[in-house]
């Protein structure tokens, strides 16, 4: 298996891990092939964010940034992440997980609240997926997690196709909700402060890349149009990153319906810019 381009240390020197999560199984979409995102997405940053000159590899770095120490776990199972992700936390080190489906946040959630209380979530998505009628699939990983959570200090960014039950829920919990509209009417700027206002000191960071637009981000499991440009959530990822995250996933690029690759380049630039935002 190919590593991430970014990957330049070993796991004891690592302020950054890169977990695959090749796992699909609690998926109802209606395309497949999620599953083969974690190595298409490292595949897609040796070929785009990389260089060979001369016999010798170059990165193709976010600007005036310093790549932190990162550590490419490989590959694991859905039944591996409770135990995977234990070590990870138990060590101080700052997972970055590519999914798979939606559906292994909440495995993952779950355990770092365990060792870090109730957390604030910032959650990027085109759907709330805040069904709590059924349980443990991709659309109630935030009913899931509810117990976890801080709901004064969690957000969910990018939402624009909610059902009744999760407008609800959200209404019933008092989530935060930012829309691209609200994004469009009040600007970056003032979107990013008002994240930062919000969140608490222990943040985790889940994103949907449904949450872009699929002009930008065509290779989705589920796809919805007036999405949030690529542009602005890497502004707001940078920012977040940069207050401080104890982790991150990135879920739902779904290589078969991909682009030339977009998505998956896409999303190997977003673990690019995070890893070298972190303090």
């Amino acid at each position: 298996m190919e590593k991430i381009c970014w990957h330049n240390s070993k796991y004891s020197n690592s302020d950054v891990v890169i977990i695959g999560i090749p796992d699909e199984s609690h998926s109802h979409s209606l395309r497949e092939g999620t599953s083969q995102a974690p190595d298409q997405i490292r595949n897609t940053s040796n070929m785009m964010d990389s260089y060979v000159r001369n016999g010798q590899k170059s990165l193709g770095l976010p600007v005036n940034r310093i790549l932190k120490n990162v550590f490419d776990y490989g590959n694991i199972t859905r039944k591996e992440i409770s135990q995977t992700f234990a070590k990870v936390f138990s060590d101080n080190k700052i997972p970055i997980s590519i999914g798979g489906d939606h559906s292994m946040s909440a495995a993952i959630i779950k355990q770092l609240s365990q060792k870090s209380g109730r957390l604030s979530v910032v959650y990027f998505d085109a759907h709330p997926d805040f069904i709590t009628s059924t349980t443990n699939y991709y659309g109630s990983v935030f009913g899931d997690i509810l117990n976890c959570i801080d709901p004064k200090t969690s957000i969910q960014i990018g939402i624009r196709t909610p059902e009744e039950e999760e407008l609800n829920n959200l209404k019933e919990n008092r989530i935060l909700v930012i829309t691209p509209f609200d994004i469009a009417e009040k600007g970056i700027s003032k979107i990013s402060q008002q994240v930062l206002d919000t969140v608490g000191n222990s943040t985790y960071v889940s994103f949907d890349m449904d949450c872009i637009d699929p002009a930008h981000a065509p290779g989705v499991s589920v796809p919805v149009p007036a999405g949030i440009s690529s542009l602005d959530a890497m502004f707001l990822l940078r920012k977040i990153a940069d207050n401080g995250i104890l982790g991150m996933d990135i879920v739902e690029v779904c290589p078969p319906f991909d682009i030339n690759n977009r998505t998956s380049h896409l999303a190997s630039r977003i673990i690019g810019e995070v890893i070298s935002s972190i303090k």
